[in-house]
């Protein structure tokens, strides 16, 4: 049997390396980036883009409801850990599952609210324009402040302590985000013909050139991760908008403001 030459074999590894890391930047990497979107529809302004003026990288992805905007906006006010859930893969990111229902206890949300990741903090929420954009924000600030606020409660018996998976979740993000960032993340609707909604969920972020070495090589890894998450959630809510009853809970309250 032939042996096949080296030097042929290490062309063909490398060859195949190289159209794997073009399909990966040019195919796979602007999919998943921009699910849902054309090229114009990602570029164009949302409501929250003047919280990240300059980010360093951003996601657009969109889904289309057979629901009016009043009918899917409850789903997003309720949204959170402790709260409704994220409509996502629960075991990676809740304590429990899910809700498939509207809770009227978790309707009220105002700018500066938290909308929790876990018990020790969260998004804060920035912008409000009922059933038409929910924007949260985070930074570096946020996240220590939230972190410090935490321990101290959980020294003194006051909080108890996030279930195992979301340890291991919060881990896998601390060792691959940049130490320094800011993060904005919009919920957008837009009414669609036939009397539908069409669901757009833009992530931009904002990180220092010289954070760690390593950055550059974990944030798209993580990014991977963060679609499949993102992918499942606007999934989760469109099953629930149109599996529901059109009717909204008529005790919710709903501040209208932005900052």
């Amino acid at each position: 049997m032939a042996r096949f030459p080296m030097r042929k074999l290490l062309f063909l590894i490398a060859g195949i390396a190289g159209a794997a890391a073009l399909t990966y930047r040019y195919a796979f990497l602007p999919w998943f980036r921009s699910w849902g979107v054309t090229p114009g529809e990602s570029a164009r302004p949302l409501a929250g883009d003047e919280i990240i003026p300059s980010p360093n990288a951003g996601e657009t992805r969109s889904i289309l409801i057979d629901a009016p905007p009043a009918s899917v906006w409850p789903w997003l006010v309720q949204m959170g850990f402790g709260r409704a859930g994220w409509y996502s893969y629960d075991p990676i990111d809740m304590s429990g599952t899910s809700t498939r229902q509207i809770l009227p206890e978790h309707q009220a949300l105002a700018v500066g609210d938290l909308l929790p990741t876990h018990p020790g903090g969260g998004f804060v929420v920035r912008v409000i324009d009922p059933e038409k954009a929910l924007v949260v924000y985070s930074d570096a600030a946020i996240v220590q402040a939230q972190a410090e606020s935490f321990q101290t409660q959980l020294a003194a018996g006051e909080a108890e302590d996030s279930p195992v998976n979301l340890k291991a979740t919060g881990a896998l993000m601390a060792g691959t985000q940049p130490v320094d960032f800011a993060a904005s993340w919009a919920f957008v609707l837009e009414p669609a013909p036939g009397g539908g909604t069409k669901l757009i969920e833009r992530f931009r972020v904002r990180f220092g050139e010289t954070d760690k070495p390593w950055t550059r090589y974990t944030l798209p890894v993580v990014g991977i991760g963060v679609f499949m998450m993102m992918r499942k959630q606007m999934l989760g809510i469109k099953e629930r908008v149109e599996q529901a009853p059109r009717a909204i809970a008529t005790d919710s309250r709903v501040e209208t403001v932005s900052s």
